[in-house]
């Protein structure tokens, strides 16, 4: 009876353990990467793409996927490897053996085999001690071989971070490490220098660049944690809080709606810190009519967001913030509502300018800096309308169709296209431009995630308060933080009422 009752019990707690332990991913159906890999064969042709994931962590961190590999794969599996191949249509994916010592402390994680083939959809899921078999047959005849030139990039990063670290550690003379896509590209090479080796960067670029509807989706998600994480900060906010604890708030709330990470480090700027624009060392103290900066985003699911409000740790805009806080939202506003679908961005900013022109002429300014910081604000798009030609022998330089903003999606500053500057249906960025009086170390900034549609915008970001009155009535609520941290000296002391 005993017996009996064991086999019973293991037998319907074999699925719940299986489900504590997912072997692929639960973000995006493996349909999905199985396009993507036929859009990439499309463009490779007869070529070949190979492409590594990347290492174990180090460290006692959870594992996450390089964006590239995950993006055509969804496996995240460390050393994993992955063939392209244009010209047979299909792709082999080579898996590390399995390593029952760490499934038995970890859990289980996907290993090769006819059941790889099946979870994951990739024709076929082999030892990765077979990638260097493969990648000889591949080169049986000379053919175009695509792989990544740019570093991997990882959580809480965009390309840029990885790239910066490259460049410092190839200068440094007590370092000079070559990076791991590098060292792979040179034993491809070595391995089979028949192939023709060429970036696969842009071609997956392209791809990425344009969102589907599931992964706008996953954006909007990311989003609409951020948001709750910043409203809250905001109902929060008590004068005499650290930044560090208001940046507190907001990794407890990813935390309970399981973000995987950070898509960027915090940025909570109080008062004058504000004027560093990735300031981030989150150590100072608020005081009274400080106004806080509050920029940070999770990662959720592989997909960022990027969302940035301004408000009073006080609760309440004094005269002179809602002055300036004032004219930029007319400013802000006059951006945004001029965005339009296959629009060239010159003639965007145009009707933008002419509505700036109108903000500024319809508000009561009494500081003449503030005045001149708007004027100046309006003359840097206007500037942009026409931009000067290059200076005679400079390189012409592409537009970037972010170029009002900065793209977003699996990185918070994500891949672009040089096609023009025309904004494309599918398209995913932010708007943050700033008003600044730098002589002052004034700075007042406002971000939003923008999608674009067949017929115009949406604000995924449009829930949060911007105006100075829902600014204020949000914070006006009760917060979480007294709820959980002790009052001690000033630190949550009452709003201003």
């Amino acid at each position: 009876m005993r017996y009996t009752t064991l086999i019973v019990s293991l037998v319907l707690l074999g699925p719940l353990a299986a489900s504590a332990q997912p072997i692929f991913t639960d973000s995006l159906p493996k349909q999905e990467f199985a396009e993507r890999r036929t859009r990439l064969m499309e463009k490779i042709g007869d070529g070949v793409a190979i492409i590594q994931g990347t290492t174990e962590t180090g460290n006692a961190k959870k594992f996450r996927q390089n964006n590239q590999f995950y993006y055509l794969t969804g496996v995240e599996v460390p050393r994993a490897i992955l063939i392209v191949d244009g010209k047979s249509k299909r792709s082999e994916l080579f898996l590390p053996p399995r390593n029952e010592r760490k499934e038995r402390s970890e859990g289980p994680i996907l290993i090769p085999g006819p059941e790889a083939v099946q979870i994951t959809g990739i024709e076929a899921v082999e030892p990765r001690d077979r990638f260097d078999a493969a990648l000889k047959a591949a080169a049986s005849a000379a053919r175009k071989a695509y792989l990544p030139f740019r570093p991997e990039v990882l959580g809480g990063a965009s390309v840029e971070d990885p790239r910066e670290k490259w460049e410092a550690s190839a200068t440094d003379p007590w370092d000079g490490g070559r990076p791991r896509e590098t060292l792979f590209i040179d034993k491809v090479k070595a391995a089979a220098p028949a192939l023709d080796v060429q970036d696969l960067d842009p071609l997956v670029d392209a791809m990425r660049f344009v969102k589907s509807p599931r992964e706008i989706a996953l954006i909007r998600e990311s989003t609409r944690i951020g948001g709750l994480a910043l409203m809250e900060a905001m109902r929060s906010a008590r004068t005499g809080m650290y930044e560090y604890e208001l940046e507190a708030i907001a990794d407890y709330i990813f935390k309970a709606h399981n973000a995987q990470g950070i898509a960027y480090y915090a940025l909570v700027a109080a008062g004058k810190n504000a004027s560093y624009p990735h300031y981030h060392a989150a150590q100072t103290q608020t005081k009274d009519g400080d106004l806080v900066l509050f920029d940070y985003s999770p990662d959720y699911k592989y997909y960022a967001s990027d969302v940035t409000r301004q408000f009073p740790i006080n609760g309440k805009f004094s005269p002179e913030q809602r002055e300036l806080y004032g004219i930029y939202v007319k400013l802000y506003m006059s951006l945004m509502t001029s965005i339009k679908p296959n629009l060239p961005i010159p003639t965007l900013l145009k009707e933008a300018v002419g509505k700036m022109d109108a903000a500024i002429a319809s508000h009561t300014f009494t500081n003449p800096k503030f005045k001149e910081a708007a004027n100046r604000f309006v003359e840097n798009y206007r500037r942009r309308i026409n931009p000067p030609p290059p200076a005679a022998g400079a390189p012409a330089r592409p537009v970037r169709r972010g170029s009002i903003g900065h793209t977003v999606g699996m990185e918070v500053h994500d891949v672009y296209t040089e096609h023009g500057d025309v904004l494309v249906p599918g398209m995913v960025f932010t708007i943050e431009p700033a008003l600044t009086i730098p002589e002052d170390r004034v700075y007042i900034r406002l971000e939003d995630v923008i999608l674009i549609t067949e017929t115009g915008y949406e604000n995924l970001s449009a829930f949060m308060p911007m105006e100075i009155d829902a600014v204020e009535k949000l914070m006006a609520e009760p917060g979480m933080f007294e709820k959980f941290v002790p009052r001690k000296g000033t630190t949550s002391a009452a709003k201003t009422p």
